[in-house]
């Protein structure tokens, strides 16, 4: 049951609050399973838990949520063929993508490979010149260097006709996520929990999690053969950093065997013991444990930047580094390249807005911007930057020579790939493809308002949709209810994101008595938040910019507020406290 929280039909955001109600006795019987406050029970119940499965969401466990890696439709294949590479010592070629989630796949490949014994070669195509997915020069590179398997992880799935040449030269393996369209490649296996005859329920993961099942399976088989009999079997936990990294920074659910997967990897990351995650946490200075947002926000970002508009190798190189020094290196490449990436950036993105907010006037269902010299390596970027301002489905394109190239964005709900693959079904687009969340594509220009009209077509339900997305209230709470130990308890439900959320608590009828500017550029508000009778609240409003909800906060005009956000316990220097981020607010109607 869905109903308006707190009479806010728009916010100072724009945003209309709903109030979600989960069944009491379900809510009461999760707080009670937990020895929790009822507020975390209802927060249980509201992502559909019940007291016998609330246990395993709080406490997650890859012993009790993964299952056997046979489920996955030509995974015991895989599992031979790389089992006879391992045992005969073949040179494999692991070719992968050029973002976060090719790049630790990739890595996983390579590291569990070379543990084992075998020459690996790894490639990383070039965003620019080669594009997403295999190619045949690449390809056939790699086979005149020797190798006798080719694995390609995220990526591949689409690629038959790329792939059907190669069969007299070598042996393929696909491991991916992404759609199929038309026919499967004709290779040794393609494991893809996304294939349309796959059944394992698996369709969440990303290519990080469908390689590590594989070298799970791999290990399994090589032990039934007697291979490790004789040596050491590498420890495949160690690997789950790169697993939880990768599923967080493809925005992959994180519920069930995903949310395994990034609360194990977590506490990987936390040892520090992989040498280039811990010199990417230090230049990124993140000297705190590290959580889901350091993977999404720190992590991620600086792997990305190098696929982006630098050596598409770089991240790859970074995860698969094995001292210090080099991995010291890599980082700080990488931190400058993400410093240059968000100066390309920022100089697209005003000229992006302007022309996504005409096309939102026209009418449209989806926004279809395009621009010359807009670098490709930032497209995706704007994209999202442009979906999140106006809560529709954006595709941004760099145009010239004839060619338009691009990323798109889009809102749940509305499902981007596939209209996107219909696009190209329809002989709009050369290529093109993706996730209902994400799609890449590349047409002639001409062809451009065609797409637009196609797209507009394809998705019109977006064209209902409020001007900015709905915030989903799921408690309230009084200053003096604001404690460190519902802090704690609330951060039993992490690590937070893409089908797990972090709860957004209103704080109603409080006023913000101090708001100052911090950080280097002043777009940070700390605010001080009062009640009637209550104590004061430190809080903090991030991307404050010149909004009209930080403007309300800072007036100092004595408005009576309702405040959105996440009470948390926040780590600064080996201190905790207490704290409240500010995502929304509401002027009470009666003050």
């Amino acid at each position: 049951m869905t109903d308006t929280a707190l009479g806010v039909t728009e916010s100072l955001s724009g945003r209309h609050w709903l109030w979600r109600e989960a069944e009491p006795r379900i809510a009461q019987a999760i707080a009670q399973r937990l020895d929790a406050p009822e507020l975390v029970g209802r927060i249980l119940a509201l992502r559909g838990l019940q007291p016998d499965t609330a246990p395993d969401f709080v406490e997650p466990t890859l012993r009790a949520l993964m299952p056997d890696p046979s489920v996955l439709q030509d995974m015991d294949q895989a599992a031979a063929r790389l089992a006879q590479a391992v045992r005969a010592g073949e040179t494999v070629a692991v070719f992968g993508d050029y973002d976060v989630d090719g790049a630790c796949s990739g890595a996983i490949m390579a590291l569990v490979l070379r543990s084992l014994g075998c020459t690996v070669l790894s490639y990383v195509p070039d965003r620019m010149t080669e594009g997403y997915g295999p190619n045949t020069m690449a390809l056939e590179g790699l086979a005149d260097q020797g190798a006798t398997l080719i694995v390609c992880v995220d990526c591949g799935t689409a690629a038959a006709a790329i792939l059907a040449p190669l069969a007299p030269r070598c042996d393929i393996i696909v491991l991916d996520h992404h759609a199929a369209q038309g026919d499967l490649p004709r290779v040794a296996a393609v494991v893809n929990p996304n294939r349309p005859d796959c059944t394992s329920g698996l369709r969440m993961l990303c290519a990080g999690g469908v390689a590590f099942m594989t070298a799970v399976a791999l290990h399994r088989t090589l032990r039934r053969q007697g291979f490790f009999t004789d040596r050491p079997e590498p420890d495949l936990k160690a690997l789950l950093d790169l697993v939880a990294l990768s599923t967080v920074c493809d925005v992959m659910p994180l519920t069930g065997l995903n949310r395994a997967f990034v609360t194990a990897g977590l506490r990987v990351l936390e040892r520090r013991a992989r040498p280039g995650l811990a010199a990417l946490l230090d230049v990124a200075k993140v000297h705190e444990k590290p959580t889901a947002m350091s993977l999404g926000w720190t992590l991620g970002p600086r792997i990305n930047a190098a696929g982006r508009i630098s050596e598409a190798d770089l991240g790859l190189r970074l995860l698969v580094a094995e001292d210090a020094q080099s991995a010291t290196h890599l980082a700080a490449t990488l931190d400058s390249i993400n410093r240059t990436r968000q100066s390309v950036e920022s100089d697209i993105l005003d000229q992006a807005m302007a022309m996504a907010e005409q096309q939102i006037q026209a009418g449209h269902a989806a926004i279809l911007v395009a621009g010359v010299q807009w670098h490709i390596g930032v497209v995706g970027i704007i994209a999202g930057r442009i979906k999140e301002r106006f809560n529709r489905p954006a595709l941004v394109a760099n145009r010239g020579d004839g060619m338009a190239k691009g990323s798109g964005r889009s809102v749940p709900g509305i499902d981007l790939g596939a209209a996107v693959i219909a696009a190209k079904a329809h002989g709009l687009l050369m290529t093109g493809g993706g996730h209902p969340m994400a799609a890449g594509f590349a047409l002639r220009e001409e062809n451009l308002p065609a797409l637009h009209a196609f797209l507009d077509e394809r998705l019109a339900a977006a064209r209902i949709l409020p001007g900015a997305a709905d915030l989903d209230v799921e408690g309230t709470l009084s200053l003096a209810g604001c404690t460190a130990e519902l802090a704690e308890q609330l951060a039993r439900l992490a690590p937070f994101g893409a089908g797990n959320p972090e709860p957004v608590l209103v704080l109603p009828r409080v006023r913000a008595v101090i708001a100052q500017r911090i950080g280097r550029e002043g777009n940070t508000l700390r605010v001080f938040l009062e009640g009637e009778g209550g104590p004061r609240l430190k809080s903090v409003l991030f991307r404050a910019g010149d909004t009209p909800l930080a403007k309300a906060l800072e007036s100092r005009d004595g408005a009576v507020f309702h405040a959105a956000g996440h009470l948390r316990l926040e780590s600064w220097q080996g201190r905790t406290s207490l704290g409240f981020t500010i995502v929304d607010a509401a002027l009470a109607k009666h003050a």
